[in-house]
């Protein structure tokens, strides 16, 4: 699951992106609104955590243009104000939730937990294709052989791939919904990747296969 963070406070900035990916999130920051609504316009993120005192272009003005332009994508507005005007104002011109600074990190999850339910197609939070299930709460894939935890990444990957099975996946499209915007990866990194899932299909006795197709990308498919 992927995140646009738009925070000015560097030492905040980089404390809540550590929070994040401790807990499987793939994460790109930016420091103003202006450099917020470039990334948002430019990319798909599950969630956007942004400040509403920014500069070059605050929170409320970034979120408007945002909803102008079409991008539902659930947005978590952070500030240091608490007034109830301020709140309104958020919530008003598109957000979904509004957290006070400081905050509690667990209180942080939980919310973002809340709202990429909210924006699912299903509040499930298993998911299931062939003989394998994907606990999205304890990143765990299991099948009736056994069970893995998997890494951040490949969690993503794996989740990717089962929400869109029999769909084709594009190596480019894995690594700017996964790998983000600021990332020096190339897309040898996603073959890696691919390739330890495939041995942890494996070892599950999965039925199900990750096929690639020659210069297009990857599907999940059923092994008849």
């Amino acid at each position: 699951m992927r995140i646009l963070l738009a925070e000015d406070e560097r030492s905040l900035s980089k404390a809540v992106k550590a929070i994040l990916t401790k807990n499987n999130y793939s994460v790109d920051t930016v420091y103003d609104g202006e450099e917020a609504v470039l990334y948002a316009l430019a990319s798909e993120y599950d969630l956007i955590i942004m400040d509403i005192m920014m500069p070059k272009k605050d929170g409320i003005l970034a979120l408007k243009e945002l909803r102008s332009k079409g991008r539902n994508v659930p947005v978590l507005m952070l500030t240091a104000r608490s007034e109830i005007d301020d709140k309104v104002e958020g919530l008003d011109s598109g957000a979904n939730d509004y957290m006070t600074k400081p905050f509690a990190a667990k209180e942080l999850l939980a919310r973002i937990r809340v709202l990429t339910r909210q924006n699912s197609s299903s509040n499930d939070n298993i998911l299931r294709f062939g003989n394998l299930t994907l606990d999205r709460g304890s990143f765990e894939l299991s099948s009736p052989k056994g069970r893995y935890r998997l890494a951040g990444k490949e969690f993503q990957m794996m989740e990717m791939l089962m929400m869109n099975h029999g769909i084709l996946i594009s190596t480019e499209r894995f690594m700017d919904k996964i790998w983000g915007l600021d990332s020096e990866a190339d897309i040898s990194t996603a073959w890696t990747y691919i390739s330890f899932l495939r041995k942890k299909l494996a070892a599950l006795g999965a039925d199900v296969r990750i096929k690639a197709i020659r210069n297009a990308g990857y599907t999940l498919e059923e092994i008849k």
